[in-house]
C-alpha cells in the first residue's frame, strides 16, 4: 500500500504544479517568460499542447 500512496502523492503534486504553471503561462508577458514556463510544463507532461483559440470559446 505504501507504493500506491507514493504514486498517488506524486500524481496529486504533478496536477497541482501543472495548474500553477498554466496560470503563470496565462499571465506571462514576454516571449522569453512563456518559453521558460512551456519548457517546465513539457518536462512534466511532454505531450501537453496549449489550447487553440477555437477550443477556448
Amino acid at each position: 500500500m505504501v507504493e500506491r500512496r507514493t504514486e498517488l502523492n506524486r500524481r496529486y503534486h504533478r496536477k497541482k504544479k501543472m495548474r500553477r504553471l498554466k496560470a503563470k503561462l496565462a499571465q506571462a508577458k514576454t516571449a522569453h517568460e512563456r518559453e521558460q514556463i512551456l519548457r517546465k510544463i513539457h518536462a512534466i507532461s511532454p505531450w501537453w499542447r496549449e489550447p487553440t483559440a477555437e477550443a477556448k470559446k
